[in-house]
């Protein structure tokens, strides 16, 4: 059933109709015959692009990232309390509006084509994504959802959910991972007020695009959104791991944003890869109605970072429902310590999410023979 509004804190807000399916908990897709494919009683003619699957379309609704006291939802809680609490506006309501339950049908338009993708970029692959047809899609990450949010007047959200990408299945490997996404922008005014002379100060210049700006762009604003997103980043991975983190920005390639960067932090002693991020590309930003506003946004892996935390081996076990991994994160408080603990006194094979990982080393055991015999070729 389609809802026509979202849950955002304890306010309601209304936003375009293609954006405003409500996702129900529990099984919510069939293929009941050739040449359809059911998703919230919808349906979706298929044509040569289908290539989803019966097996992923069971995964669509599940909604972990909502399932109170699963490792997932933990994640997703810690980063909305810190942002609730950190940012907070004038009459002290949060600054950001969380979004986590946005269908993840989404249009190939509002995947690739509204967040600058090249047509001929290999992400549109239907190698590595899963189409219902050749104008609808599973979304491929929750960016998918920043032009329409940012269409409907938001300024500063989370998007948060289940995204669907094809790939081979091994420990940290899943076609069905979570997802959040971060905005901000912010009007000449925000951004330079608190600046000495602010007020001489512009957001935008006919110039040249660098490696480190984007043509419309002036330095000075750029300086301020690009040292802001790293400021609010760096708070919340703090607040997550722990005061004393280092961390390092490596800059990189999104079609959505420039410049662009990937967050590592030194966690027990190696650096690991955390999430991605940038300056807006203003192209997109304009196209969505806020021609006046600078922006910044990043991506993160809920599975990422629960995996790292609460030191869980394998991705495959965010989808078990044995009691004996649940149980393990029903805590009182959503940022106590947790470290997940393997029972070793159980037999892996008499239980799926132990069998998973002896599968995994098949595969790893296979994948080695098949490389040797490549190289003796």
């Amino acid at each position: 059933q389609v809802i026509l509004h979202l849950r955002m804190g304890l306010h309601i807000l209304r936003i375009p109709t293609h954006s405003r399916q409500s996702v129900p908990s529990g099984f919510a897709a069939s293929v009941p015959c050739s040449n359809t494919v059911e998703l919230f009683g919808k349906s979706y003619p298929q044509d040569d692009y289908t290539n989803v699957t019966e097996k992923i379309l069971s995964k669509v609704g599940k909604n972990l990232h909502n399932k109170k006291h699963h490792p997932l939802w933990l994640i997703k809680e810690q980063v909305k309390d810190h942002f609730y609490k950190q940012y907070t506006g004038r009459r002290g309501n949060p600054l950001f509006s969380v979004y986590d339950g946005l269908s993840p049908v989404v249009t190939v338009q509002q995947n690739f084509d509204k967040l600058l993708v090249p047509r001929d970029h290999a992400s549109r692959r239907k190698e590595d994504n899963y189409y219902l047809n050749r104008d609808h899609m599973l979304r491929a990450h929750t960016s998918a959802h920043q032009w329409d949010l940012i269409h409907s007047g938001l300024d500063a959200f989370l998007a948060v959910g289940d995204v669907y990408r094809r790939d081979t299945i091994d420990s940290t490997h899943y076609p069905v991972f979570h997802q959040m996404e971060g905005v901000r922008l912010f009007s000449c005014h925000e951004l330079f007020s608190s600046i000495k002379d602010g007020e001489s100060f512009q957001l935008f210049e006919q110039g040249h695009r660098t490696a480190h700006k984007q043509e419309c762009h002036t330095m000075e604003a750029v300086r301020l959104v690009e040292f802001n997103l790293k400021q609010v980043l760096t708070k919340l991975m703090t607040h997550i791991f722990g005061d004393g983190l280092q961390v390092r920005w490596v800059e990189c390639y999104f079609p959505f944003t420039h410049p662009s960067f990937e967050m590592e932090i030194n966690f027990q002693g190696e650096w690991l890869e955390v999430l991605g991020c940038g300056v807006m590309e203003q192209q997109l930003v304009n196209s969505a109605g806020a021609q006046d506003k600078i922006g910044w946004a990043f991506g993160l892996g809920l599975e990422r970072l629960a995996m790292i935390l609460y030191d869980i081996p394998d991705i495959r076990l965010f989808w078990s429902e044995d009691e004996r991994f649940l149980k393990q994160f029903i805590v009182p408080h959503i940022s106590q310590k947790i470290k997940f603990q393997v029972k070793h006194h159980v037999k892996p094979e008499l239980h799926p999410f132990f069998s998973s990982w002896q599968f995994g080393h098949v595969l790893k055991i296979r994948s080695c023979i098949h490389a040797c015999e490549r190289t003796l070729q």
